[in-house]
């Protein structure tokens, strides 16, 4: 049987560190991006997905797992906006298509790893 490990930190959660992956996999995509964009959309695509796990630390931080859930769901929200803004940068050949395909996959499976977590807060929150 695996033994779960214990969490003690934000430090600790996989999603955590895969957005941390995320994060300078992003920084490296967009320091390919034309330098008349360093004010614009590579400066908005790197805060976005900064915004992701820095949301999940800075949620972890709240007294209540409510609060926490908000963070997670802002989180969330960097991440769809993180897919729309590559989305942009595809539709301007900033981006290619195989490398478009290969952030929206990764984005996707966090989506779905934030929903769990959630899903999860939630249930104890009502119990």
């Amino acid at each position: 049987m695996e033994e779960k490990k214990k969490i003690n930190s934000y430090h600790d959660l996989d999603i955590w560190k895969r957005g941390i992956k995320l994060v300078k996999e992003v920084y490296s995509l967009t320091a390919g991006f034309p330098k008349s964009e360093v004010y614009g959309l590579s400066s908005q695509v790197q805060r976005a997905a900064v915004s992701f796990p820095a949301n999940i630390a800075e949620g972890w931080g709240r007294e209540s797992s409510k609060n926490y859930v908000q963070f997670l769901r802002n989180s969330r929200g960097s991440l769809f906006e993180l897919d729309t803004l590559l989305i942009i940068a595809g539709e301007l050949e900033y981006v290619s298509l195989d490398q478009l395909v290969e952030f929206q996959l990764e984005i996707n499976e966090l989506g779905k790893m934030l929903n769990s977590i959630i899903k999860k807060i939630n249930t104890r929150i009502s119990e």
